[in-house]
């Protein structure tokens, strides 16, 4: 690579082109298998007002304790910051805004178990009745949209803003609304919006610009269409050639590559304001099986993975990535008795021990061949909050959500799961969508044409940059 991925300290764009915030800067972030206006201007997640001491307000940037008015996701559970209430009075008795633990203190259980859930759901129009039954009932914390979900532009957001609504009106803590949006073949925005090519060909330039660029656009793409969540940029290490489900997917096939332009490009995404998903932890490169059709079995030691698969995770880490998607693989040599998404070794010991990552771990979608093939879906989801994760993505509807919904309720009312377990993944949840300020606040339809031919631009570099 080109140039140095050391992370700077920097608030995020959306904030810093606001004049609210500018004022208070005077004082002082399934698996693909859809941010800014064209105009330049900032999206409008998160929202614009900041903290008034905010000395560390970007999500890149590590946060303050006591003056920032967040927490961290990586904040040890329990730690609180002053944050807006999702389901309370904002304020206090003393004016101040409740801290996080005061808000998980006053949630029902059926609330927190539902920020812990991010479901799929069908159509691509409205919210139908079942989608509104899992956010109004479930008060389920995100959703995804995949391809069948986004038609034209109009509709996209249309959909988007009614799914906000129906979230608010619920009077629950801001919606996650996310999408597979890569580029290249994992490519999940209306066709109006510009192609951007893959990431391997944004790797053979060796420019860490060019990946943060990447980064930015993917970012101004999706936050455009009302989405605040993107599940990019993939840190997989193409390896292994026969691979069936990485391939182009990833920036290169030496951990350098994959590192230096990965974490560009996860900068550039906060950096517009746009929550990113490092994946798939503990790597998908060296597979030989695709994880949606069947259960992708890897027979490497952890030691084995700390010598490639783990080096950019491991640096995405460092530089707090806003969250980790972990990959349903199999791997004997480290468990044999769980894939990945589930272990309490793969999750516990290695992910939140050795690396130390204390933000949001979410699983691939539990819907996978993976594990529809060889688990039940409920046991899984509960083992997988038992190792330690703190969102199970669902897709596929109300009924698949509604089943993981039930068996982690069941499981903290018979004692199997410690309701101090939900707790801490709930503190994480929020703490990440306090960092990010996101709203449910409805987006206006986007004008593309400045995003396109800004796109276009950067395309053109990258091709150059590449031959």
């Amino acid at each position: 690579m080109k140039s140095s991925t050391a992370v700077r300290p920097s608030f995020p764009r959306a904030l810093l082109r606001s004049a609210a915030f500018a004022a208070s800067v005077a004082l002082l972030s399934g698996c693909g298998g859809n941010a800014a206006s064209p105009s330049g201007t900032a999206p409008s997640q998160p929202s614009a007002s900041a903290p008034p001491a905010a000395a560390s307000a970007s999500p890149s940037a590590a946060p303050s304790a006591s003056s920032a008015g967040t927490a961290s996701p990586n904040a040890s559970p329990g730690g609180g910051s002053p944050s807006a209430g999702p389901t309370t009075s904002p304020a206090a008795s003393d004016g101040a805004p409740d801290s996080i633990p005061t808000r998980v203190a006053r949630m029902s259980l059926q609330e927190k178990i539902g920020q812990m859930i991010l479901a799929g759901f069908e159509g691509s129009s409205l919210p139908d009745a079942a989608t509104l039954r899992m956010i109004r009932e479930d008060r389920i914390g995100g959703v995804i949209l995949y391809k069948d979900n986004i038609a034209d532009l109009p509709k996209t957001v249309k959909l988007v803003n009614a799914i906000k609504a129906a979230n608010a009106k619920a009077g629950n803590a801001p919606i996650f609304v996310s999408v597979d949006q890569e580029g290249g073949k994992v490519s999940r925005m209306p066709a109006s919006y510009a192609k951007i090519p893959e990431a391997a060909a944004v790797g053979l330039t060796g420019s860490d610009k060019l990946a943060e660029r990447m980064g930015e656009l993917l970012a101004r793409q999706v936050g455009s269409a009302g989405f605040n969540v993107d599940f990019t940029p993939v840190l997989d290490i193409n390896s292994n050639p026969d691979n069936p489900v990485i391939g182009t997917r990833s920036f290169g096939a030496t951990a350098d590559v994959v590192t230096h332009a990965g974490l560009a490009a996860m900068r550039g995404l906060r950096e517009e304001g746009i929550v990113s998903v490092v994946k798939h932890f503990p790597g998908h490169g060296d597979t030989s099986v695709d994880s949606h059709l069947d259960l992708p079995v890897l027979n490497k030691t952890a030691e084995q993975l700390a010598k490639l698969e783990w080096i950019p995770f491991k640096a995405a880490i460092g530089q707090q990535a806003d969250a980790v998607m972990v990959a349903h693989i199999l791997f004997p040599k480290i468990d044999p008795d769980a894939p990945a998404s589930f272990s309490k070794v793969i999750i516990g010991e290695q992910l939140r021990g050795k690396l130390g990552y204390k933000g949001v771990v979410i699983t691939d979608d539990m819907t996978m061949g993976a594990i529809a093939k060889h688990y039940d879906l409920a046991d899984a989801a509960v083992k997988s909050v038992q190792a330690g994760s703190d969102i199970l993505l669902v897709a596929h509807g109300y009924d698949v959500e509604r089943k993981v919904y039930e068996a982690l309720q069941s499981a903290v009312r018979s004692g199997k799961l410690p309701e101090t377990r939900i707790d801490e993944s709930v503190t994480r949840i929020l703490a990440l969508k306090d960092r990010y300020k996101l709203t449910d606040k409805a987006v206006p339809l986007p004008q593309l044409t400045q995003l396109n031919e800004d796109t276009a631009a950067w395309k053109s570099e990258v091709e150059k940059a590449g031959r």
